[in-house]
């Protein structure tokens, strides 16, 4: 009987032992990082966030405290608040809109400071149309400084970029 059970011990570490020395060993079972961006013509569109339509400010504000977010900026008054953790941004909104927003801010890193390299938001918009991505709202070409365009994604999500400077 003991023999049997060192049998089955030895065979299980064997198979172990076998199943982490390969992956260890062999490249194709290591993980790795895959390159996604495959166009040269990689387009910088600043600190990203999600801007959520929410139905009470404050009961949001409290979950996501509980989750480590911070009031960042924003004005409770004004029924919108943006929280941070680490990097990561969320903005609150009570009442402006409907569905949730991606958002990005060309200028800004997501501490709301101003970068010196980034793409303006009408360099951004010429590139997009040039690629036949519609656009629901657009920036006057002939302007300078802060402006906004939006747009859809296949699935229905909204898109703003908004450049605050």
């Amino acid at each position: 009987m003991k023999k049997h059970l060192l049998f089955i011990l030895g065979l299980a570490g064997a198979f172990a032992l076998g199943y982490i020395s390969n992956y260890f060993v062999f490249e194709e079972n290591k993980p790795r990082i895959v390159e996604t961006n495959l166009n040269p013509e990689k387009m910088k569109l600043g600190a990203f966030s999600m801007s959520l339509s929410v139905k009470d400010l404050k009961t949001s504000k409290d979950f996501y405290e509980k989750l480590g977010f911070a009031v960042f900026a924003g004005d409770f008054d004004k029924n919108y608040l943006i929280m941070k953790n680490e990097n990561s941004l969320i903005g609150l909104f009570q009442g402006m809109f409907e569905n949730n927003i991606l958002t990005f801010n060309p200028g800004w890193d997501e501490n709301a400071q101003e970068i010196n390299e980034f793409d303006d938001i009408r360099e951004i918009q010429s590139h997009l149309k040039k690629n036949d991505v519609s656009l629901s709202s657009e920036v006057d070409q002939n302007t300078k400084g802060p402006g906004s365009i939006m747009l859809t994604d296949p699935d229905g999500n909204m898109i703003l970029i908004d450049q605050h400077r």
